[in-house]
């Protein structure tokens, strides 16, 4: 399922959990791995000077520099490159956002891994004000593959798939969501738990004064999965339906503990947005930053493999 993998890193230590994880699936399921630096973005048109993104220095780009560059960064993983040679490194200069796309579409790569921050500056803002690196929220917003989010060290010690939590919204980007962990799960041969989180956020008082309201809202919850999803899964019996009340990404991130998950399949964008528009959904954004297992965004239908 795994054909092409592309690791999106600015070689700092910040990248280093996304990294192994990126080399782990591409050693585990046999697959190609392209790492992509954008290393600066163009001062000017048609200018050899660069603002290094990891510094914020303007530096000059000689014809040898991205070759220097990219040995820097392939010394950086030797350890992990060491353990798979086929890995393909491509520096290059640009909006990173955009080169990462680029390339995505050129390679017709399956999966984007990519940390949650991606550079020191961002991970420490990321923490203090919950909010992911500007380029995550754009590569998600605009990919036509799935994007793998690597949001704490933790979520870095991938061991395979053989739990999958699937966290709806009922929305239509849910839907590709759904197809894809549903996929992921016959692939290989995973448990996959449907789950839903009744949103008791806005007012709570008002919800939890009355818990005949909530015990009706989760049956309605469970029956729509049941609808909605498993008239899709025939003959797939390794499910669990659940639904609980309260804050969703809290509900989603506990859940994902108790249920031993090994990744989290989520849209990723907020209920009723337009993906086009939306940047990363909170609720996406709030469980990248907590959870212990990695979450894959998935956004657009999946691309269609040239015959």
């Amino acid at each position: 399922m795994f054909k092409k993998i592309l690791f999106a890193t600015t070689g700092t230590p910040s990248c280093d959990s996304a990294a192994r994880v990126a080399f782990d699936m591409a050693k585990r399921y046999n697959a190609e791995l392209v790492t992509i630096n954008v290393f600066g973005v163009p001062s000017r048109s048609f200018s050899q000077t660069v603002t290094d993104i990891r510094t914020g220095d303007e530096v000059d780009l000689h014809d040898d520099r991205l070759e220097e560059i990219k040995n820097e960064l392939e010394k950086t993983y030797v350890q992990l490159i060491k353990d798979y040679t086929p890995c393909e490194t491509v520096v290059t200069v640009g909006i990173p956002h955009t080169e990462i796309l680029r390339l995505a579409r050129k390679k017709e790569i399956d999966l984007i891994v990519i940390g949650a921050r991606t550079s020191a500056e961002e991970n420490e803002n990321s923490v203090n004000r919950h909010i992911v690196g500007r380029t995550l929220q754009s590569v998600a917003r605009s990919a036509r593959c799935p994007v793998l989010v690597i949001g704490r060290t933790a979520a870095s010690f991938w061991g395979g798939i053989s739990n999958i939590v699937f966290g709806t919204d009922f929305s239509k980007a849910s839907d590709e969501a759904f197809k894809f962990a549903f996929n992921l799960a016959q692939t290989f041969n995973s448990s996959l738990h449907l789950f839903h989180a009744i949103d008791i956020s806005a007012d709570p008082f008002e919800i939890t004064k009355n818990q005949e309201v909530i015990e009706d809202r989760i049956r309605d919850a469970r029956e729509k999965i049941r609808s909605k999803y498993l008239s899709k899964m025939e003959g797939f019996n390794d499910y669990e339906i659940d639904v609980w009340e309260g804050i969703p990404y809290v509900e989603i991130v506990k859940y994902a503990r108790e249920s031993f998950a090994d990744l989290i399949v989520m849209s990723h964008h907020t209920k009723k947005m337009d993906p086009e528009k939306a940047v990363l959904g909170s609720t996406v954004e709030q469980v990248v930053l907590r959870s212990n297992a990695p979450v894959i965004s998935v956004n657009h239908p999946a691309r269609q493999k040239k015959q």
